[in-house]
């Protein structure tokens, strides 16, 4: 940089040009011969020969210029820069005017124009300021604010308009006022930031620096000074730190240099995964990608990255090599599809060209090379591939089992498609038109025909159910995968918002506000099979114990099934107290309170005790019945529905169940004629016997009966 060529005295030996323009200001341009040679004389300091060059980002230097630049001859300057000194302040036209007058030396050139010239034909230019320039006086204000230096560098535009806000506030005020010039430096006074940032708060505070030193500006000149200088000397030292964590931090240094020299880094990787190079800690290595450390600023993080990178190479190669023969039990996949080696992810499932054949993506870093990205790759290919083959046994067998034909295999390939699970309102009719033969050879598979669902026992199973969802959800493009509902549970609440099809998958039927697992529900149409569906049943004890569910939750579970509940109350029958035995013990001889003691106290003539006199009982207050809840429950379907049942085929009729032809006339049983009224439950109390006519013959025998 042009700062190294302004007589810095450095110890170095070689100066490299890693460019030889700049912008100077208004333009790119090449920099002259005395220039390179200015930054070039640089090395070779301390009596010590140096040499200079350039980088691979820099063209070569032309041979002529190489011999100037080593010989010392350089074109002589043959004009200088100069502007008017005598400068007129009647009006900002007679100013103006002046500073653009030339010289008659043939060796003086107007010298381009200067940041306060091109402020004062803007600051002349606003109308809200030319109306306030009325005197000679004023002309001479405006000059001086123009000569504040640009050194916020925004545009010319910003610089004007605070220019314009100084020139107000002097008109105006006489001086700056100490709240608003208070504000302006407050903003400044940070010390947080990169290099950049600091930069530029900086050049911000040296415009309020030079405010501050125009005594006639401020009201308390030495009071600015010094808050100006130590915001300065703050911004100074942070930006010092910064720079020196950038060209002198130990780390940074020793990476740089040893990537210069194009060695071989040493990278040691702990047990935790923290990567150092060159006893230099630069940050992690999750799995087969490097994490570069985050505590790194953002002008060493590109050094870090390159130097770990560059030292892992041969830990890739290692670590790829020690996965690949890792045992499965070191490989899991996530509930959202992600494949993990131990705590770090190494790649994920994606949709593959099927269902059961999912694809994979791995995590690992383009540096690392192809050949790792392969080997991860297979690897994974391999472990999913066995876990499928381990939990969806059943499936796969049935997939490959080349006797079932027919009708029956079309229901196999429903059923394989559907991971094991089906529907079976979806296929009743292909169900219905199975012959025994087909049906054994699916039951072979563990395929059971259930009254609502047709599914696999074994895919039940936490494990199975777990990677199902997992394939359902990639195969769906799900961006978010529902998880499987923990194992043990018979019911579950029917979450709103989850994807049509969830509770199918996770192994449930959704009936009203809970999911009852699938097996379950059917035990439960085994035990309401045996029920008069049409006529109404209560729940039975075994019924809940199944469920797990409380007679309220099961009557909504019922409902969602598609039958109809119908509450009653009615009173709750007690168990009868026992009666006292007959053979009850009498109080013997010498107890308290007997004959013989009230005798004995009558014969030696002392008073006997008052008896105690009984009082009339009070009548007691009959007790009020307690009631209880109960529930009918009758099949209520939609109009296309029909009672659930088994096939026929499904096993063989109970005996005594087949019915003859009816007779005409005679109602369904369970049925009344008046069937279609609202049916009304109501609970009677016990009737009570009448008493037995003594004029009957068998009053006489009931009568030795008790006597016997």
């Amino acid at each position: 940089t042009d700062a190294i060529g302004m007589g810095l005295n450095l110890d170095i030996d070689h100066v490299a040009f890693s460019a030889t323009s700049k912008f100077d200001g208004r333009r790119m341009r090449r920099l002259m011969p005395n220039e390179l040679a200015q930054i070039a004389g640089r090395a070779g300091r301390y009596m010590n020969a140096g040499s200079f060059g350039v980088t691979g980002e820099a063209g070569p230097l032309l041979p002529e210029v190489v011999e100037a630049i080593e010989n010392h001859r350089f074109t002589p300057i043959r004009r200088l820069q100069w502007r008017n000194d005598r400068l007129e302040f009647g009006t900002t036209a007679s100013l103006k005017a002046s500073l653009e007058t030339g010289s008659d030396n043939e060796w003086l050139i107007r010298s381009r124009e200067a940041d306060d010239q091109i402020a004062l034909k803007a600051l002349s230019e606003r109308t809200d300021i030319a109306d306030r320039v009325t005197s000679a006086r004023d002309v001479r204000l405006l000059w001086d604010i123009c000569q504040v230096p640009d050194f916020r560098n925004i545009s010319s535009g910003e610089h004007a308009g605070l220019l314009a806000r100084l020139f107000e506030f002097l008109q105006d005020q006489g001086h700056v006022p100490d709240d608003w010039l208070a504000a302006q430096i407050a903003r400044i006074d940070r010390s947080d930031g990169d290099i950049d940032t600091l930069s530029k708060r900086l050049a911000f505070i040296r415009t309020w620096t030079y405010v501050s030193q125009r005594k006639t500006w401020v009201e308390d000149p030495d009071h600015w000074q010094n808050e100006t200088r130590a915001v300065e000397d703050r911004l100074s030292d942070a930006l010092h730190e910064r720079l020196t964590q950038r060209f002198v931090d130990r780390r940074t240094s020793v990476l740089m240099r040893r990537l210069k020299q194009k060695e071989s880094l040493v990278a040691d990787v702990n047990d935790k995964g923290e990567v150092s190079v060159e006893g230099q800690h630069v940050g992690r290595l999750i799995g087969f990608r490097f994490q570069q450390d985050a505590n790194a600023t953002p002008d060493e993080a590109k050094t870090l990255r390159a130097a770990g990178l560059a030292a892992l190479k041969p830990e890739f190669s290692l670590r790829s090599d020690r996965f690949y023969n890792a045992p499965d039990t070191e490989i899991d996949f996530t509930e959202q599809g992600g494949l993990m080696w131990g705590e770090n992810a190494v790649g994920k499932l994606v949709k593959g060209a099927d269902a059961l054949s999912p694809g994979i993506e791995v995590f690992v870093d383009e540096e690392a090379g192809p050949d790792v990205a392969d080997k991860v790759r297979r690897r994974l290919g391999h472990f999913i591939e066995r876990r499928i083959g381990a939990l969806f046994e059943p499936l796969l067998a049935l997939k490959k089992d080349e006797a079932i034909s027919g009708l029956a295999r079309g229901v196999a390939f429903r059923l394989i498609e559907e991971f094991g699970i089906l529907d079976r309102a979806g296929i009743a009719a292909d169900v219905k038109a199975l012959d025994q033969e087909s049906r054994g050879l699916l039951r072979k598979h563990g395929v059971r025909f259930g009254q609502y669902t047709l599914f696999q026992q074994a895919m039940l199973k936490p494990a199975p159910t777990r990677l199902r969802l997992v394939l359902w959800s990639l195969f769906n493009g799900f961006d978010d995968f529902p998880e499987a509902p923990p194992p043990g549970l018979v019911t579950v609440p029917g979450l709103a918002g989850m994807p049509e099809g969830y509770f199918e998958k996770a192994g449930y039927r959704l009936a009203g506000a809970r999911a009852i697992r699938i097996d379950m529900l059917e035990r439960l149409a085994d035990l309401t099979r045996a029920k008069d569906g049409r006529a109404g049943f209560e729940a039975t004890a075994d019924m809940l114990s199944i469920t797990g569910m409380t007679l309220e939750q099961f009557a909504d579970l019922m409902q969602g099934l598609g039958y109809k509940a119908e509450a009653g109350e009615r009173e709750k029958v007690r168990e009868a107290a026992p009666a006292a035995p007959a053979d009850a013990p009498v109080p013997e001889a010498g107890e308290a309170g007997t004959g013989v003691e009230a005798d004995k106290a009558a014969s030696e003539g002392e008073p006997a005790a008052d008896a105690p006199v009984a009082e009339p009982a009070a009548e007691a207050t009959p007790a009020l019945p307690e009631t209880e809840i109960f529930y009918i429950f009758t099949w209520a379907p939609k109009r296309s529905a029909q009672p659930p049942r088994r096939d026929r085929a499904e096993g063989k009729p109970k005996p005594g169940r087949e019915r003859g032809p009816k007779k005409p006339g005679r109602a369904p049983r369970g049925k009344k004629p008046e069937a279609d009224a609202a049916r009304v439950h109501t609970a009677r109390p016990p009737k009570q016997e009448k008493p037995i006519d003594p004029d009957n013959p068998f009053a006489a025998l009931l009568a030795l009966k008790g006597k016997s």
